[in-house]
């Protein structure tokens, strides 16, 4: 008979500490009878994009679980009924208020604290505590990583990069306090050594040859502990850990890769970055498997993706479209450009389809970890050419534990806060707050 085993519970080898997936047998028997005790934890992870978009291939005509998915949603016809398409949500702190120019800082900097950014570029920026750190600080203290912050576009925490706002204000999403704001990691390599460890490190503490461990896998080194817990676990939870190991193996190879690839393609005067692939839609899934991985084994419950920082000019050729996004985005109605912004917004929205399959895909307790996870994604423009603030791009997946209603689109009055969302989305992880950013109440069409 298998025996219960912790949540706690790693593989070891040589230094390292991998956490596992949740199995059965980490589940007291009986719990599932008891309610809330069987209950996996829930999760946070957020997608932010730049740029606002076109909004008249975005938008669905209808509302209700009945809509027709308009060209630029198409890439979540496949998780549709996991998705909900929000219409009318505002961020009022992202609005000039009397500050002029600026609204692509405003917009990142206002998307998680529904606060109004100072204008400066010199050390005296401000905005507010942002969501995914205000969860990080009440449930941060049960997993090893607080929250994890990863993006695409390395970014700037000093400079003038938008009309006297700071890059701090466009370069990140994430404030522990309203000075504070918090860079990302765009090295997938660095990401998966906080997550699982690095053998490099490991080989150097035990005084071993680094050129021999180096090339060895965190697996490899773990691989003992794995087979004497799999003689513990039942079937199912054998199958578990196999996918769960073969999963993270797949996450190595990529890194390799990539690796090798950048060796191969930069000149020898330039600096090679690590485990940054070139295809950068390789990237964003590496990153994306990377952030659910982190979820998976509860290494974090918070996590945000900077899928690019706000105003990014970024060519896409691989989608045909060699003209910088933030250049575009000032369409200025002209229908080529326009169409350029909907094969844009149709491979960003693609990364975020990709992250609900993964998320779905993965069994957890009697159902998946998308069934306990809420994934957010969006940004804080509406239409990149008005730089309007309103009518906001915002997709919610999840069912958040049988708490919302997904496959709809809904849309809620004119104006109504993004902030509102955000409380409803901090009841759900246990922080009951009266008010957050710019709020007026709750959400009520969410279940």
């Amino acid at each position: 008979m298998a025996r219960e085993i912790t949540r706690r519970t790693v593989l070891r080898g040589l230094g390292t500490a991998m956490a596992l997936p949740a199995l059965d047998a980490m589940v007291p028997r009986g719990a599932f009878a008891n309610g809330d005790a069987a209950k996996p934890p829930m999760r946070l992870a957020v997608m932010f994009f730049p740029n606002g978009v076109n909004v008249s291939k975005w938008t669905p005509r209808e509302t209700g679980a009945s809509y027709t998915l308009p060209l630029s949603l198409e890439p979540l016809q496949n998780v549709k009924d996991e998705v909900n398409v929000f219409s009318g949500l505002t961020h009022d702190k992202a609005r000039a208020n009397g500050d002029g120019a600026g609204d692509h800082a405003r917009s990142a900097a206002t998307f998680l604290t529904g606060s109004q950014a100072k204008k400066t570029d010199g050390k005296e920026i401000r905005a507010g505590i942002s969501l995914d750190q205000l969860i990080a600080e009440k449930v941060g203290q049960t997993t090893r990583l607080p929250s994890l912050e990863i993006g695409c576009d390395k970014g700037a925490m000093a400079g003038n990069c938008d009309s006297g706002y700071s890059c701090a204000y466009s370069s990140t999403i994430v404030w522990k306090s309203p000075t504070q704001p918090i860079p990302k990691e765009v090295n997938p390599r660095l990401i998966f050594e906080r997550l699982f460890g690095d053998p490099n490190k490991v080989a150097e503490e035990r005084d071993r040859a680094k050129a021999i461990l180096y090339k060895k896998s965190v697996l490899d080194l773990v691989l003992e502990d794995a087979k004497k817990l799999n003689g513990d676990l039942g079937g199912a939870d054998r199958r578990k850990v196999e996918e769960y190991l073969d999963s993270v193996r797949s996450i190595e190879k990529q890194i390799q890769a990539a690796e090798r690839d950048t060796e191969r393609r930069l000149p020898p005067e330039l600096e090679v970055p690590d485990g940054v692939p070139g295809d950068f839609p390789k990237y964003v899934r590496l990153m994306t498997d990377l952030m659910v991985a982190a979820l998976q084994t509860n290494t974090t419950r918070v996590a945000t993706f900077m899928l690019a920082n706000e105003g990014s000019n970024r060519t896409f050729p691989f989608i045909d479209v060699r003209d910088g996004h933030h250049s575009i985005s000032h369409h200025a109605g002209n229908q080529e450009k326009l169409e350029k912004i909907a094969k844009i917004d149709r491979f960003y929205v693609g990364q975020f389809a990709y992250l609900v399959e993964k998320l779905r895909s993965i069994k957890e307790g009697d159902g998946t970890l998308l069934d306990s996870t809420m994934a957010l994604y969006g940004n804080s423009i509406g239409d990149g050419n008005r730089h309007n603030h309103d009518e906001l791009p915002v997709l919610f997946a999840g069912r958040a534990q049988g708490t919302v209603q997904t496959g709809r689109h809904v849309r809620f009055p004119r104006n109504t806060p993004l902030c509102n969302l955000y409380l409803s989305i901090l009841d759900r992880m246990g922080l009951k707050e009266e008010r957050f950013g710019d709020s007026t109440g709750r959400l009520t069409d969410l279940a």
